[in-house]
């Protein structure tokens, strides 16, 4: 089974929105319609500022043509398997590796490959970028190990590679082991601290005390996507679900008036009644979760 690699920018001219859908011009619809039901990895190029890599994981639901641009198609993402990594991956690693093997020619050179905004991805490329994007080592995945460290593969290191993915792609589907990610991911954006709070608690082991938050919540359409997400403390994230905290689009913290202990709220709140971001802006979170929060959670 082959997997796919598509090319997104952030400052993307197409009507992309990575966790929904991919927008593509009619030259790639082949190559995309062959990737119908099957994964792909989302992947920023290495000239664009502040580049992430390869950033995400998701499956592809269906090909539909731009009813208002002709020639203009969508890829649509199945609801529950966009996942950001944790992990950018580089398109060179540290050690001066191509991630990608397979767009390397016979004398071990980049070819003209690297150029396709949608490409095809082989089963060991596609476990070795979900390895180093959504690190193992909680054992929740089977290590990528040395059958998978060559270009040439016996029947049986092919076999060993397809048993790899299969296992990876039940986790990818997996709601706790996605929620796991998902907040590794949001801590590490919001160095383990509450947005609300500022409070970064740890315990005896290291573990943290603040929670991931799902601004839009996963059962109401919510994506794994990092700009869907919050770092906050256990108290805030039961008020914030029930809609007694939310935030402005300019991460204003608003309170709502059926909160009780106002004064005692406000006392742990931060001083200026903002909440805490990333210092990336891929990584803050957006305004359509944060109108649908204040739209359909907080209690005005």
């Amino acid at each position: 089974m082959a997997f796919g690699v598509f090319i997104h920018r952030f400052d993307s001219i197409y009507d992309d929105t990575p966790a929904e859908r991919y927008h593509f011009p009619q030259q790639y619809l082949s190559r995309v319609e062959a990737c119908i039901g099957k994964w792909i990895v989302y992947y920023e190029p290495t000239k664009v500022r502040n580049t992430r890599g390869y950033f995400a994981v998701a499956r592809v639901a269906q090909v539909l043509p731009d009813k208002h641009r002709s020639g203009m198609f969508f890829a649509t993402i199945e609801p529950g398997t966009y996942l950001d990594f944790v992990e950018a991956v580089p398109f060179i690693t540290p050690d001066g590796q191509v991630v990608e093997r397979g767009l390397l020619n016979d004398q071990g050179s980049l070819s003209g490959r690297r150029q396709a905004a949608v490409r095809t991805l082989s089963q060991v490329d596609f476990a070795r970028i979900i390895s180093l994007g959504l690190p193992d080592d909680m054992d929740d995945l089977p290590r990528l190990g040395s059958h998978s460290a060559e270009d040439g593969f016996s029947e049986e290191q092919s076999i060993y590679v397809a048993d790899l993915n299969h296992e990876r792609e039940r986790l990818l589907t997996s709601r706790s082991y996605r929620d796991r990610m998902f907040r590794r991911s949001i801590l590490k954006a919001y160095d383990s601290r509450c947005a609300f709070t500022g409070l970064r608690l740890l315990n005896g082991g290291g573990r943290a005390e603040v929670e991931a938050a799902h601004i839009r919540p996963v059962e109401q359409g919510g994506p794994d996507v990092v700009g869907n997400g919050i770092a906050l403390s256990g108290t805030i994230h039961w008020m914030f679900d029930r809609g007694l905290l939310s935030l402005s689009d300019e991460f204003d913290i608003l309170i709502s008036r059926q909160l009780n202990d106002l004064s005692a709220v406000e006392a742990i709140l931060n001083r200026d009644h903002r909440a805490l971001s990333p210092l990336s802006h891929l990584q803050r979170p957006l305004p359509q979760f944060l109108e649908w929060h204040r739209s359909n959670c907080f209690k005005h």
